[in-house]
C-alpha cells in the first residue's frame, strides 16, 4: 500500500512539473509591434474619433472593441497564440499596456502620406510613416521612463514586427482612376514599406511579417461599387481584373521584400500570403465550413452581395421615403465578409492559422518553432 502511495505520489509530481512546463513556457517573442489599417486596427482610430457602434464585436467581445470585424481579428488571435493580451492601440488614452507591444494601425490608413483630409475622403491621417514615428516616440519613451506599462529595454529587439497595410491606397482612388492609374504609384507603396522594415531594422528589431494584399474582386463592397461588366466576373462571383491588378501588387511586394533582405544582416523578413488564403475561402467556402463567400454578413439589400453602399453595416439612412438599416446576420460564423470589406472572426481564424503554421510564408516561418503556442479558440 506504501508502495502504491508513493507511486502515485511520484505520478502526481510528474504530472504537474508537467503542467507546470506548459503553463509557464516562455515565447521567443516577449512583444508585438503591429503597423496597419483596419484589417489590423484593435482600437486606433475610434480612439482618436468616439464613434463606433454596434454591431461591431457582437460575436467574442459583446460590444463595440474598436475593431472592423464582428469579433477577433488577426493580430488578436496571433497574440492569444503567443499567450500576450490584445494589442493596445497606440492611440488609447485610457488603461493602455504597451509592456507586452503596441498596435499602430488605425482604420484607413495608408501606406502613403494622405494628399487629402479624413473628412474629405475618409483617409486616416495615420499613414505608415506616421506610424513609424510613433514607434520611434514609444521606443524613446521606454527608455527613459520607468514605472509604465511600457516594454522592457530588450524587447524591440526580440519583438515581432507585423505590417499589414496598403488595401486603401489599392482601392481608395481605383473607381476614379482605374487600374491602369492605382498601378502608377505601386511601385512606391511597396517600396515605403520595404523601407520601414529597414527603418525598424535600424531600431532594433529582427524580425518581420508583412502581409501581401488580399483578393478585392470578392469583397462585396468593391463587387457593388467598382465598374465592370459581366465578362470579368468569374465562376465564383469575383472581379477578374481587379484580382489581377493586386496579384501584381503582390508580385512588386515580394520582390521589393527579396530585395531589402540584401541589406538587413540576421533579419527575419517574411511574407505572408494572406490573399491566397482568403482567395481559397471565397473561391471553396464549404470545403472551409463556411456558406456564405461574397455576400455581406452585416449589410443591407440582399441579394447576392447584400451591400450598399449608401447604408454601412450598423447604420441606418432614409432610402426612397423609407428608413432602413444596414444589420447583422445571426450566423457570422458562416459567412467570410463581415460588412463587405472586412473578414468575419471566423474567417480572420483561418487565416490566423495559416499564419501560425508557415505553410503560406516566403520563406516559411512557423512559429511552433519560436513559441508553445497556445490555442486558438
Amino acid at each position: 500500500m506504501k508502495a502504491f502511495s508513493l507511486h502515485l505520489l511520484l505520478l502526481t509530481l510528474v504530472l504537474l512539473s508537467l503542467s507546470n512546463y506548459i503553463v509557464e513556457a516562455k515565447c521567443d517573442f516577449p512583444a508585438v509591434f503591429n503597423f496597419g489599417d483596419s484589417n489590423s486596427d484593435t482600437g486606433g482610430f475610434w480612439a482618436a474619433f468616439p464613434a463606433q457602434h454596434g454591431p461591431f464585436g457582437m460575436t467574442y467581445f459583446g460590444h463595440p472593441a474598436g475593431r472592423a470585424s464582428d469579433g477577433r481579428l488577426v493580430v488578436d488571435f496571433l497574440s492569444q497564440a503567443l499567450g500576450l493580451p490584445f494589442l493596445s492601440p497606440y492611440l488609447q488614452s485610457i488603461g493602455p499596456d504597451f509592456s507586452h507591444g503596441a498596435n499602430f494601425a488605425t482604420l484607413a490608413s495608408t501606406v502613403l502620406l494622405p494628399q487629402t483630409s479624413l473628412f474629405e475622403t475618409g483617409i486616416s491621417p495615420f499613414s505608415l510613416g506616421i506610424q513609424l514615428n510613433q514607434m520611434k516616440e514609444l521606443k524613446a519613451k521606454s527608455l527613459s521612463l520607468r514605472g509604465l506599462p511600457l516594454p522592457s529595454t530588450d524587447a524591440f529587439a526580440r519583438a515581432l514586427y507585423t505590417i499589414d497595410i496598403g488595401q486603401n491606397d489599392f482601392t481608395s482612388n481605383l473607381k476614379s482612376i482605374g487600374v491602369a492609374g492605382v498601378k502608377q504609384y505601386l511601385p512606391s507603396v511597396v517600396n515605403q514599406i520595404s523601407w520601414t522594415v529597414k527603418e525598424l531594422y535600424d531600431l532594433g528589431g529582427r524580425n518581420f511579417i508583412v502581409f501581401n494584399l488580399a483578393p478585392i474582386g470578392c469583397y462585396p463592397a468593391f463587387i457593388r461599387q467598382l465598374p465592370h461588366n459581366a465578362l470579368d466576373m468569374d465562376q465564383y462571383g469575383c472581379l477578374v481584373s481587379y484580382n489581377k491588378a493586386v496579384t501584381h501588387y503582390n508580385r512588386l511586394l515580394l520582390q521589393s521584400l527579396n530585395n531589402i533582405r540584401g541589406i538587413v544582416p540576421g533579419a527575419n523578413v517574411v511574407y505572408f500570403d494572406k490573399h491566397a488564403v482568403l482567395l481559397e475561402l471565397f473561391r471553396n467556402p464549404k470545403a472551409h465550413s463556411f456558406y456564405y463567400s461574397t455576400k455581406a454578413c452585416c449589410g443591407y439589400g440582399g441579394g447576392a452581395q447584400n451591400y450598399d453602399p449608401a447604408v454601412y453595416c450598423g447604420n441606418s439612412k432614409v432610402i426612397n421615403g423609407r428608413n432602413v438599416t444596414a444589420t447583422a446576420c445571426g450566423d457570422p460564423q458562416n459567412y467570410v465578409s463581415w460588412d463587405g470589406i472586412h473578414s468575419t472572426e471566423a474567417a480572420n481564424k483561418v487565416i490566423a492559422s495559416i499564419l501560425l503554421n508557415g505553410s503560406r510564408s516566403n520563406p516559411p516561418f512557423a512559429f511552433s518553432k519560436f513559441c508553445d503556442l497556445n490555442p486558438i479558440g
